[in-house]
């Protein structure tokens, strides 16, 4: 069993070692295009296995995708961060670029392979790693639900002063500040979480959840790489061991909540095979309002990208 996670950041690296401690695959490979930087850290992780007693593989590799070769799950955190005077349409055409790249050398190795995608911006990138890969949808997704829902619920569970394990939530729509939580669906120990807390006090919460990473970037100056290196091996574990948890996941929509051909945030089973099905939820007109919206500011992103020569 083999796992490769591409781009050796902060984020890979955090995948990459989740992933290896909590032994999820036999094998996993690091890849990244700066010389010795996956190697390296791979080794830094290996050396760690007689503290943390796992004995999971960790190989590093700088751009040989040969390695690679028979992956069973794939992670692609590719990509440069926007930097100061860079339009939003020209950091989605240099990491498209490298997102098409990664993936047409990803899909030669591990055909086979369920390929979920982690790069930013997230809703577009994942839609060029589908049409790179020319791949069944289902088996190409996008990492972002599971990271936003992890901070919503780490935010209640400070709020309440309760633990973060008995708190379940459903979130939906784009990455972004366009993401829709979705109170209604969220529960405390099967507490309706409404009977906790005061209206006001959630939608603060909700709020923050929108901009929880802006605010990791406000304060250390860069991504945050923790919560989305776990938040993308924990869809990996579900893949591998054919765990078929209920994961809201960047899916592509043929019809479903009345959207077609577009990529968005929905709840999924998440097994074996990837997406094993999607759920729809009977939103009430508010929620479907937001939702809609949500996805008019996707759609307006990936028209960015069938507008390129990528």
């Amino acid at each position: 069993m083999k796992v490769t996670v591409v781009g050796a950041g902060n984020v890979g690296a955090t995948c990459a070692n989740v992933l290896a401690h909590n032994e999820v695959a036999n094998e996993v490979v690091l890849v990244d295009i700066k010389e010795g930087v996956a190697e390296g850290k791979a080794l830094d992780m290996w050396e760690t296995s007689p503290i943390n007693l796992y004995d999971s593989r960790i190989t590093g590799s700088t751009n040989d995708y040969e390695k690679t070769a028979g992956s069973e799950v794939v992670v692609i955190t590719s990509g440069i961060p926007r930097k100061p005077g860079m339009s939003r349409d020209d950091l989605i055409a240099t990491n498209a670029g490298i997102v098409k790249s990664v993936t047409e050398n990803v899909v030669k190795h591990s055909p086979d392979a369920k390929i979920v995608v982690v790069a930013n911006p997230l809703d577009v990138m994942t839609y060029q790693a589908f049409l790179s890969s020319k791949k069944d949808s289902r088996e190409v997704f996008g990492m972002a639900g599971i990271l936003d829902t992890a901070r919503y619920r780490s935010f209640l569970a400070m709020e309440l002063n309760v633990s973060p394990k008995d708190i379940q939530a459903v979130l939906m729509g784009g990455h972004g500040d366009t993401m829709v939580p979705l109170p209604r669906y969220t529960t405390v120990g099967g507490i309706p979480v409404t009977e906790l807390i005061s209206k006001e006090k959630l939608d603060s919460i909700v709020e923050r959840t929108k901009f929880g990473g802006g605010e990791i970037v406000k304060l250390l100056g860069t991504s945050a790489w923790y919560a989305p290196g776990a938040a993308a091996a924990q869809m990996v574990e579900a893949i591998v061991k054919d765990q078929k948890r209920v994961f809201p996941v960047c899916s592509w929509l043929q019809g479903e909540y009345g959207m077609k051909d577009l990529y968005l945030g929905v709840p999924v089973v998440l097994g074996k095979n990837g997406i094993e099905r999607i759920i729809e939820l009977d939103l009430n007109d508010d929620e479907k309002a937001l939702l809609e919206e949500s996805a008019k500011s996707v759609k307006s992103v990936l028209d960015v990208l069938d507008g390129m020569d990528i």
